[in-house]
């Protein structure tokens, strides 16, 4: 592979530090007329003003950065992009007035795509993951996580984990997400889970996580599931505080949990205990949009100490969107965050829930994820609303995205 060099940038946007809290998170530093020169092997050799570019000897491959600025590339930490089918029946019914719980009540929601997954085989998820993939990238996400759980059956939860890892994402054993209708109640289907499954998906995945809910897994359910997960050597991850704040953050804090993510219901001892923590909040801001939900209490987290991060939650539920610009944009606007907060939760904290300490920054010897937008001020990032704001992708020092 060639060097590349990025050359007359208008800006370049990026923080510095890892694992960043209050102030720090909306500490951008900002280089006006700026290059980044990338290293055969795919990392950072040189970034900063074009006045500081070393000199360059051999061939080099240039993109012209005029009019262009330049962030790190996007790292979405979770996402649900291994499914079959849609739900967008379900979108009408909640337009109707139907609301998460009776759709679930029902048999739809999760368990309507369990379904479709299950139906639709390995190689199918594995066409379906990367097509998603693909949206991501567009819309600037070099590194995805992605999670199972619409299978909860063990060939199908194997097959989404795969099909995870075959598209270049960081897989997730969801394995408890619902509980399928051939189980007969929580605790069963986590033993059996426990038994049946783990073994392999431990195999596959280097995270675990639950859907702590009414409705799906209570608080010892899923201390026993995560437990067992950890056991295994998985990072130990929460969807919790989404519908009701039943004790997810205290089982987050009490098991060492990388992150406890969603927390439209969390109040303000939540916000403390967390601030307080080294459990990372990831904030979904789509989806609390999309089901009509309390948005997260982002600025009270960044605030009192937090480390939060933000993703799209992309599902086929609750939150059919593959743009982290649009989730930027919903954190100025929804959760009170400035774009440079924003930006940090996308980027470097990010990479920290996803343990990426080689990306999620623009500086020398880190892996070259950069974002080239079509704007001379990087808070087009979220400036622009859906705008085609995403002009260029490198990733691992390639340019993958183009419309030059």
């Amino acid at each position: 592979m060639s060097r590349l060099l990025i050359r007359d940038l208008a800006q370049i946007a990026s923080h510095q530090g890892e694992a960043l809290r209050g102030r720090a998170l909306g500490a951008v530093e900002v280089v006006e007329h700026a290059h980044v020169l990338v290293g055969e092997e795919g990392t950072i050799e040189s970034v900063g003003p074009m006045r500081e570019l070393p000199e360059i000897e051999g061939d080099v491959e240039e993109v012209d950065g005029t009019g262009l600025s330049a962030i790190p590339g996007l790292i979405d930490c979770h996402t649900h992009p291994a499914f079959a089918g849609d739900r967008a029946y379900e979108f009408a019914l909640r337009a109707g007035g139907a609301t998460y719980e009776d759709l679930l009540a029902a048999g739809g929601g999760i368990l309507s795509t369990t379904r479709a997954t299950r139906a639709a085989g390995a190689a199918a998820l594995g066409e379906i993951v990367a097509r998603h993939r693909d949206a991501m990238l567009a819309h600037g996400t070099t590194t995805f996580e992605g999670k199972s759980g619409y299978g909860l059956d063990r060939d199908t939860e194997l097959a989404q984990l795969e099909a995870i890892v075959a598209a270049g994402g960081l897989p997730t054993w969801l394995g408890a997400h619902a509980v399928p209708p051939e189980q007969p109640d929580a605790d069963a289907y986590v033993d059996w889970a426990i038994a049946e499954v783990l073994p392999a998906a431990a195999a596959l995945a280097t995270a675990a996580d639950v859907f702590v809910e009414r409705g799906a897994f209570g608080i010892e359910p899923a201390r026993r599931y995560l437990r067992a997960c950890g056991d295994a050597g998985l990072v130990l991850r929460l969807h919790g505080d989404q519908l009701s704040e039943i004790g997810a953050v205290p089982l987050a804090i009490e098991l060492g949990a990388r992150s406890v993510d969603h927390l439209e219901a969390t109040g303000p001892e939540g916000v403390m205990a967390l601030a307080r923590s080294d459990v990372a909040a990831v904030l979904l801001p789509v989806a609390a949009l999309y089901l009509a939900r309390p948005m997260p209490p982002a600025r009270a987290l960044v605030d009192q100490g937090a480390l939060v991060a933000l993703a799209t939650d992309f599902n086929p539920g609750s939150a059919f969107c593959e743009s982290l610009p649009v989730v930027a944009t919903l954190a100025c606007t929804q959760l009170q965050l400035t774009p440079e907060e924003a930006l940090g939760a996308l980027t470097v904290n990010a990479a920290h829930v996803l343990g990426l300490p080689d990306r999620g920054r623009l500086a020398p010897g880190l892996r070259a994820d950069i974002v080239l937008l079509d704007a001379p001020d990087w808070r087009h990032l979220a400036y622009h609303l859906a705008g085609d704001v995403v002009h260029t992708v490198v990733r691992a020092g390639r340019v993958v995205v183009s419309r030059a």
